[in-house]
């Protein structure tokens, strides 16, 4: 017999028809997300739930109560509540990896962007006020050759870090929870401090995944310790930052400028400060947002679900739920 799935948001055709192959599935095909009542009273018999984003709780937990294996199609998984899971024995999968060179393609797109201005200068043509004579109004800094620190050297990181090194002839630094001898070899890369990699680069990326150690990982002294021509960028989950400090190092210009895909809160809100800032370019959590990347992770999360109902060890099973 096949287990029983709910898909709780919109996949492509290939995804749906891959796990109708190897389960009944009821699903969400309305736009936008699912609201949490209507999840909730899909899952009574639910064993599998492909999702993405949403709390993995106790709550839910409550209302599933045949489910066995949840995954997420994202990277982050800080919505699961790992122990609430960990005690039901459910298994909880994500998608690394897949998505690798399309974020890091954005970081770079907000790197070269915030260095050169280029909203900001796209607006200043649009708005009729290009004129001869124009020059240093219109200076941005150069990215070639420059330092680039990134903390958190994941797959992620190292992609950034080897269009840095290949790409622009840039000196890499980096900050991780363990060294990477290989990247250090191939990229000639350093390894060094947090605050050491603030002080001396141009570029900063965070890169870091949301845990109870990374929250406000970037705060008000990380930022006092960062050049004041440093380009922040983060890419990974706005709550790693502690947006208050970050809107006032960029008021008083503390540093140069920050690209920003994600925020303490999404969607951002109208008012938010950041928002009035000339030194600041702000994305809707656009990082993994092309088609093929997103059909890629949407298929490998279908494919860990399946295993995972079959009885497999699955893949991309998170690391704190293998056994």
């Amino acid at each position: 017999m096949k287990p029983t799935v709910y898909i709780a948001r919109k996949v492509p055709t290939e995804v749906e028809d891959y796990i109708g192959k190897h389960c009944n599935y009821s699903k969400w095909d309305q736009p936008g997300p699912i609201p949490r009542e209507v999840l909730l009273e899909n899952l009574s018999n639910a064993e599998g739930l492909l999702i993405s984003g949403g709390k993995i709780n106790q709550e839910l937990l409550d209302h599933a109560p045949r489910l066995r294996a949840v995954s997420t199609i994202s990277v982050g998984y800080n919505n699961f509540d790992l122990e609430a899971m960990k005690a039901r024995g459910i298994l909880g999968t994500n998608t690394p990896q897949v998505l690798n060179d399309t974020v890091a393609d954005l970081i770079f797109a907000l790197i070269l962007s915030t260095a050169r201005r280029i909203p900001e200068m796209d607006r200043y043509v649009r708005e009729g006020n290009w004129k001869r004579g124009d020059d240093e109004n219109l200076f941005g800094i150069d990215v070639h050759h420059k330092t680039l620190g990134i903390i958190g050297m994941g797959g992620i990181g190292e992609a950034v870090a080897h269009r840095g090194k290949w790409g622009f002839e840039m000196n890499i630094l980096y900050h991780n929870r363990t060294r990477k001898p290989e990247v250090e070899a191939t990229l000639e890369a350093e390894y060094c401090s947090l605050q050491d990699l603030l002080r001396k680069s141009d570029f900063i990326v965070l890169m870091t995944p949301l845990t109870p150690e990374t929250h406000h990982l970037i705060g008000a002294e990380e930022l006092a310790l960062m050049k004041p021509t440093s380009v922040f960028i983060n890419a990974s989950r706005g709550a790693t930052v502690d947006e208050e400090a970050l809107i006032k190092a960029l008021q008083t210009n503390k540093i140069y400028g920050a690209g920003l895909d994600v925020f303490e809160r999404e969607p951002l809100a109208h008012d938010n400060p950041l928002l009035s800032l000339p030194n600041v370019i702000t994305l809707p959590h656009i990082g993994s947002s092309t088609e093929q990347t997103r059909f890629e992770m949407a298929m490998q999360a279908a494919q860990s679900l399946v295993s995972a109902l079959q009885g497999e060890t699955p893949a991309n099973l998170v690391k704190e739920l293998r056994s």
